[in-house]
């Protein structure tokens, strides 16, 4: 016996005063829901109903039972309408800005595990460097680096965006040898267009900053034109960790002075403040705040994962931008792609 099926076919037999009137409204055979409510009454040892060849009538105890049998019921119902309008809820488009740098090699495997969990949503993903604001463009979240553009945004961290100088062997092996920032004059030197310090570069070795003035020979807003430029062996070039950690890793690139480094950014999911309680955008963000909620595996590979300041939850918060080194200036950070 379905207990639940039989108390429906009792509560609705009891609500209509016929069987006939109950299967019909249940959409099944008057014989079943016959059969449902003899087996409920089997179930508790009662009879539930004075039956007639005209109508059936609740008993004494059939009263107090359905009471209970109908709230029961009411309450399942509304578990059932409310998993239905979740479930509505967690379907549909996501529109999502991402930066390249992090789109290419990295947010597909994101995506596809996202959806193996939230198969009814879909995305929508425009791949490109500028500054959005997602109010304005329609955006549900943009992965960036940027500051929010405005105060009607919120932004949570997903994890730091570190950077290296590098180049490949065989440049190394034919050019001057590099052994302090000031060596790095005399090379070509190829960097993104838009890191927040421009042409001023704040080398940190540890506590200590060095800042020197670095006249790029190619200045682009793609870092994997960068990533080609160096493979080429056409001069030094600063690359963010996850655009060149395989290169590093299969030497087709090397670190160039590995104890100096720019501040580290960060890339942050931002979206509109009148997204926090839309289901889709919020157990999005929670995937990808658990999924990077320590340091990026490409950092950890390269053995330069290191604690940084920002992985708190006060670190995604609703008003103005960053006013830190980490993020503004330039044109408003790095961008990676």
């Amino acid at each position: 016996m379905d207990l639940f099926l039989s108390i429906e076919a009792f509560v609705k037999a009891a609500e209509a005063e016929s069987f006939a009137n109950a299967a019909r409204q249940l959409g099944i055979g008057k014989s079943l829901v016959t059969a449902r409510v003899k087996q409920l009454e089997e179930h508790y040892g009662v009879a539930l109903f004075h039956r007639s060849t005209r109508a059936v009538r609740l008993s004494e105890i059939g009263e107090s039972y359905y009471k209970d049998c109908a709230e029961l019921l009411k309450r399942a119902y509304d578990l059932s309408a409310r998993s239905q309008v979740e479930t509505l809820a967690l379907s549909g488009t996501l529109h999502v800005h991402v930066l390249p740098g992090f789109a290419l090699g990295h947010f597909s495997r994101t995506l596809i595990d996202f959806r193996a969990t939230y198969p009814r949503i879909e995305f929508e993903i425009t791949v490109s460097d500028r500054i959005v604001d997602p109010v304005q463009e329609g955006f549900d979240v943009a992965l960036q680096i940027y500051p929010p553009a405005s105060n009607s945004l919120v932004e949570r961290r997903l994890f730091p965006v570190r950077g290296v100088l590098c180049a490949a062997p065989q440049y190394l092996k034919d050019e001057p040898v590099i052994e302090t920032p000031l060596d790095l004059i005399r090379h070509d030197f190829a960097r993104y267009a838009y890191y927040p310090w421009g042409d001023k570069w704040p080398l940190m070795k540890g506590n200590e900053c060095f800042e020197i003035e670095l006249t790029p020979v190619l200045k682009t807003n793609s870092v994997h034109l960068l990533l080609e430029f160096a493979r080429a062996g056409a001069g030094v070039v600063y690359l963010p960790t996850m655009v060149a950690a395989a290169d590093l890793l299969e030497r087709r690139l090397v670190r160039v002075l590995p104890d100096y480094a720019a501040p580290p950014l960060w890339l942050s999911a931002v979206y509109p403040t009148s997204h926090r309680s839309t289901s889709k955008v919020k157990v999005f963000v929670d995937f990808l705040r658990a999924r990077f909620q320590s340091e990026p595996q490409w950092d950890k590979a390269l053995g330069i994962a290191t604690d940084v300041e920002g992985y708190d939850e006060t670190s995604g918060h609703e008003g103005a931008p960053h006013d830190n080194g980490d993020a503004v200036g330039g044109r408003g950070s790095e961008g990676t792609h």
